[in-house]
């Protein structure tokens, strides 16, 4: 596999070794072995599954205490990724990371803890896979507005209105977030 630092160097995008044939292909999602080899020692607790329809945005989400690290994937459709840095002793605070993931490019992107996470569902639907570093723990999560001009992620809206949960649509502004130290 490929790892390479993102224009934030803590969040990791990993692109697998594929082995494709007329048969299909296969690669390793995840091997802790060789991802700690790639400076990944990661313990991961939880395995999640979202499926969202075209348009869904979902995020950006944290956990002010338990702070969850991510390694995520697309396993179905397309989803343009997000995460944004809340480590206030970050050079890199405030700053943001945005790719697109796919089932097609089975790119894969590692999200450390201290950062908030989205993504916005470009296909007719996406099936989104993700392990964290810690359990979810709903009195802790927060929500980062997602279009907080503060942080100035260009997200591909084409001018339509995402389609948000409540909570994503209450999401508070950078300037008052609590955040990591």
């Amino acid at each position: 596999m490929r790892v390479e630092p993102t224009a934030v160097p803590e969040v990791l995008l990993i692109e697998p070794k594929v082995f494709e044939d007329a048969r299909g292909f296969f690669f390793e999602s995840w091997n802790r072995r060789a991802f700690a080899e790639a400076g990944i020692d990661a313990e991961f607790v939880q395995d999640n599954h979202s499926r969202s329809g075209r348009g869904v945005l979902r995020g950006l989400h944290y956990q002010v205490e338990h702070a969850q690290g991510k390694l995520i994937r697309v396993v179905a459709g397309e989803v343009f990724d997000v995460a944004v840095d809340l480590r206030r002793s970050s050079s890199t605070f405030g700053g943001h990371v945005a790719l697109n993931l796919s089932a097609e490019n089975r790119r894969m992107l590692y999200i450390p803890p201290g950062f908030a996470h989205g993504f916005l569902v470009l296909s007719d639907a996406a099936e989104f896979l993700y392990k964290t570093t810690d359990y979810w723990y709903p009195q802790h999560e927060r929500t980062l507005l997602w279009n907080d001009p503060a942080l100035r992620i260009e997200w591909p809206l084409a001018d339509v209105a995402p389609t948000l949960a409540p909570k994503d649509a209450a999401g508070v502004p950078l300037a008052v977030a609590e955040v990591y130290r």
